[in-house]
């Protein structure tokens, strides 16, 4: 599965074009054994997850950010189907409310961060302030920031002050052991107009589509220069973005589910040994328990 990670991964931030990656990309893979591979990513994930408890000293903090209809909620629900609820937590984060807006733009989110030993899964994140707000300028001014009154005020200095606020939090997460791995789901807008319709079209469906979901749409070239901005701007060696293909969802699960047992692969986890002292005693309750 490393040729899917090294494929999606995103290490050349200079070059970086969002048109250069295809949505409808399957890596050569086939949709007929996506089942069964997905089940054993599962199964190997789970088994890592139990480590990532046991050991106590690192958090995974996986984001999803994507256009609507791309498929977070699925592929949130069919990656992590294996998990230990104990062990997990997802964070969907909608409009901020009062209370958000009266701390920095960072505080929501940072209260909602994996424990060390805990997976935490934020749909939608800190990135709709690099998002959505780029694109809607005007939410900025409800933070009631220092000297922005007027969306004139929000220029480019300031966004690039907001990307370096995003490197230095998750750089600050990273060297405090929170491994961070970043999703986008790279979904066309042919696809997303099917989806829509489907959405539309079917009942048990329909409370998934708001009207604004069209509006948002008339403003798709915003959202990609925004989403191809940010990417460039965020993409480190030790927090990068990975643009996975979301046209096929078969292999959106896949992909998603490779790169995260990959990510905890290379953490090399291990059982903690219990000091010599906690070991005889062990010993000894074991030998109790036989004899009695």
């Amino acid at each position: 599965m490393k040729d899917i990670i090294n494929r999606f991964k995103i290490t050349d931030t200079n070059s970086f074009k969002l048109s250069d990656y295809d949505t409808a990309d399957t890596a050569g893979h086939q949709k007929e054994n996506a089942e069964e591979l997905l089940s054993d990513l599962i199964r190997q994930t789970a088994k890592l997850q139990t480590e990532l408890y046991a050991a106590h000293n690192h958090s995974l903090l996986i984001i999803f950010q994507a256009m609507d209809a791309a498929g977070k909620d699925s592929a949130i629900a069919h990656t992590m189907s294996g998990l230990n609820p104990q062990g997990c937590q997802v964070f969907s984060f909608k409009q901020p409310s009062a209370e958000d807006y009266d701390h920095d733009f960072l505080w929501r989110h940072y209260k909602a961060l994996p424990e060390r030993g805990r997976i935490g899964i934020h749909n939608r994140s800190h990135y709709e302030n690099v998002l959505v707000t780029k694109v809607h300028p005007e939410f900025i001014l409800k933070e009631n920031l220092p000297g922005i009154t007027k969306v004139k005020h929000i220029d480019k200095e300031f966004w690039e002050k907001r990307y370096q606020s995003i490197r230095d939090f998750e750089k600050h997460l990273v060297e405090n052991g929170t491994v961070i791995v970043k999703f986008y789901l790279n979904l066309s807008e042919q696809e997303q107009k099917e989806r829509f319709l489907k959405r539309i079209s079917d009942p048990e469906k329909n409370w998934k589509f708001a009207a604004g979901d069209i509006k948002e749409r008339d403003r798709w070239k915003d959202y990609m220069d925004a989403y191809e901005t940010a990417i460039k701007e965020t993409s480190t060696t030790d927090s990068p973005w990975h643009v996975v293909p979301a046209d096929k969802k078969w292999f959106t699960r896949v992909t998603v589910s490779s790169i995260i047992l990959e990510t905890l692969k290379n953490l090399k986890l291990k059982y903690p040994v219990l000091p010599k002292e906690e070991m005889e005693e062990l010993d000894n309750t074991k030998a109790e328990l036989e004899e009695g």
